[in-house]
């Protein structure tokens, strides 16, 4: 056996020794507390209940982190569009936004390999975090409900997670039966912008303990309208030209289709169940602003330069289960297998250009502790063994070899008007290349928190947290051109993992018809891993290099709602959001930081009628780095008219002006900000049927 092979296999018996010891231990510590009469009843009501990152669940309004939902009656009536898009809006949230087919979400700053997505709880085993024009392998339009955890503090998902967490599930291995043995969804809509079509259903049957489910979803769009020229007025002036300002045009190459469907199936007990499903995904997209560079030489001449296109595919298979005890030192315990074959293919014109291929096993098994004097407790082990290839011209990291490695235990304590919270979690980390070398990485992550309520109303909150972060392979590896970012990018093979201390106030308030929410947050960095530029040229590109340095991030989210009026189901609420985020490092402010964002909202439900006008303030960004341009504010505002008769479920029928003013909008956290702004006005319409 390898020097490799022998620590990754202690580190698993270890791992799976502690994951089987801890449990049976932590019940007989706490015996003498009696059992909690919590512990007899089980919440089944899911929209009042945060699962990811809490294997025992806790509400919102209780929770030391902060966090958004988007729930199935948000998701049917959403934009279509990518996950960053979907989600850009929440308070310290905002896309990449590279393109209509490829955004990742940016939390407080931070996106890439520090913000984990998962899909149910599990990695989605892509190559999207690796660049910004990939494209995540899960869609909005398959969600059942998304939740956001912003800020480091979600131990159950290791070093990836080190920004937040976005969490789409899809609800395709079904976990208890229809109520009346069959139930769906149907949803449609179309957008005047780009032309764009989205159809979706999913469906639910029962019969005696078997469950199984049928989902798809179609979406197609073409090139999108924007109210200017492409090319922003800061970037035409920096290269010494003169701006004109033609009026508004097109986004070329900036179409895409998208096309998912998967089936599962459930065997369900009264004490559990246990599913597998199968999903296909495929993707077709353009990359607005890139045509094909030949880097041996120079550009080619602009009749001869090839449009940039990528097309997806992934294959995911899935099985997951729980089975729940009565009576014995443990309440359940929950299993969740992933494995997923991804290929990302660019093409340069008709030709194949570069192939990003990734395969792997994701696995973790909880154990979930019973409740006995208000204490909670969850203990996991989780695993990962990945194969990243690259071939092509534009192939900037070798292939590679990844295994991943946690355990890790979750603690709750609550009481009637206080409450302590806590965590720990040890992760290895292995890459193996036969380019690059190999290089291996343990950390120790930990967090601990208190909340005091005063009274009923006001809720408190500290955390405090220390999360460490592995290297990734392009980190550690890149040598090549990466025309995403239109840069040589450089690794370094001697780079230490990345660690973050982090602080947490949170404040939940509700009195009467005011609902208020904030957070205040500090994240210290000791060897925050950046991609700087070196002042050196290779193939026609500047060099990039990832270095280490020291950083700090700090901000605010906060959101405020008045029920100005309300008479049984109607009601008036208005809204306002404020969020803002600032980072410096001892090389300089970091690239590609959002500026702050005021968010302000009426909404009337009237009967069958919903009426919701949103305004949006986005202010100017002018603390940039090198090779990146200031971007000016925006103020966007967007206006919902919905009908619905039956607002627990039925149809609901839509309609939706977004960015009514025109606003020239062009994303700070955007690569490409300063080529393709986003789309113009846009009127949408849709309807969405559950069933």
């Amino acid at each position: 056996m390898s020097i490799r092979s022998s620590r990754l296999a202690g580190a698993a018996r270890a791992a799976l020794l502690t994951a089987l010891i801890l449990p049976v231990a932590t019940p007989v510590l706490a015996q003498a507390a009696g059992q909690d009469p919590e512990a007899t009843g089980r919440t089944t009501q899911l929209d009042d209940i945060i699962v990811t990152g809490a294997p025992f669940g806790i509400s919102a309004e209780a929770s030391l982190i902060a966090v958004d939902v988007l729930d199935e009656e948000a998701l049917v009536t959403a934009p279509s569009g990518t996950l960053g898009d979907v989600l850009s809006g929440l308070p310290g949230v905002r896309s990449t936004a590279f393109s209509p087919g490829a955004s990742r979400p940016v939390i407080r700053g931070l996106a890439g390999p520090r913000v984990q997505v998962l899909t149910n709880g599990m990695g989605l085993i892509d190559a999207s975090s690796l660049s910004p024009d990939h494209q995540v392998a899960a869609d909005p339009g398959e969600a059942v409900r998304i939740e956001v955890l912003r800020g480091p503090q979600t131990l159950a998902f290791g070093g990836s997670a080190i920004g937040g967490v976005v969490n789409v599930i899809d609800g395709r291995i079904p976990e208890e039966a229809p109520l009346d043995g069959f139930d769906g969804r149907v949803t449609a809509q179309a957008s005047s912008v780009d032309d764009g079509r989205s159809i979706g259903a999913g469906v639910t049957i029962g019969q005696g303990p078997w469950v199984m489910t049928f989902d798809g979803m179609d979406h197609r769009s073409r090139d999108y309208d924007i109210p200017v020229p492409a090319e922003s007025r800061r970037q035409v002036e920096d290269e010494g030209e003169v701006y004109e300002d033609t009026g508004g045009t097109t986004v070329e190459n900036s179409a895409s289709h998208v096309r998912a469907f998967g089936t599962g199936l459930s065997y369900i007990a009264d004490q559990g169940f246990l599913g597998v499903s199968v999903k296909r995904t495929e993707s077709d997209y353009g990359v607005p602003g890139h045509a094909h560079e030949d880097h041996g030489g120079g550009a080619t001449p602009p009749e001869e330069e090839e449009e940039v296109t990528i097309g997806l595919e992934q294959t995911r298979y899935d099985l997951r289960g729980e089975w729940r005890f009565v009576d014995a030192p443990v309440d359940r315990v929950r299993l969740s297998v992933g494995y997923a074959d991804y290929t990302h293919t660019e093409f340069e014109g008709e030709e194949i250009g570069t192939v990003f291929t990734s395969e792997g096993l994701e696995g973790r098994l909880e154990v979930v502790m019973p409740r006995r004097g208000g204490w909670n407790a969850a203990y996991g082990v989780q695993g990962l063994s990945r194969d990243f290839d690259a071939a092509g011209d534009e192939a900037y990291v070798p292939p590679v070899a990844i295994t991943e490695l946690g355990v890790y235990t979750l603690h709750r304590y609550d009481r009637d008007d206080w409450g302590l919270e806590g965590g720990l979690r040890f992760d290895t980390r292995d890459l193996d290349s036969p380019v690059g070398g190999q290089r291996d990485f343990s950390n120790v992550s930990a967090s601990a928190g208190a909340y005091f309520k005063p009274v009923d109303s006001l809720f408190l909150g500290l955390s405090l947290a220390r999360n460490g972060r592995a290297p990734t392979e392009a980190e550690l590896f890149a040598e090549g051109p990466h025309v995403a970012t239109r840069a040589f990018e450089v690794g370094d093979g001697d780079l230490d993992s990345e660690k973050v201390t982090s602080i947490e106030a949170t404040v939940h308030w509700e009195q009467g018809p005011w609902t208020a929410d904030m957070h205040l947050f500090r994240a210290d960095y000791d060897g925050f891993i950046d991609l700087r530029p070196t002042g050196a040229e290779e193939d026609g590109l500047p060099v990039f290099a990832y270095v280490q340095t020291d950083a700090e991030f700090h901000g605010l989210e906060s959101k405020l709602d008045y029920r100005a009026w309300e008479s049984g189901e109607d009601g008036l609420t208005l809204g306002l959001g404020y969020d803002y985020v600032r980072g410096d490092t001892d090389l300089g402010a970091p690239a590609r930081i959002p500026p702050w964002a005021l968010n302000a909202r009426a909404e009337l439900d009237l009967g069958p009628w919903t009426t919701r006008l949103s305004v949006r303030k986005v202010g100017d960004q002018d603390r940039v780095t090198d090779f990146e341009l200031p971007t000016d504010g925006y103020t966007t505002a967007d206006l919902y008219l919905g009908w619905s008769p039956d607002r627990e479920q039925g149809l609901t029928l839509y309609v939706e002006g977004r960015n009514l003013t025109d606003e020239e909008v062009r994303e700070h956290t955007s690569f490409l900000k300063d080529l393709t702004p986003l789309p113009g006005r846009n009127l949408r319409a849709g309807m969405a049927w559950r069933f």
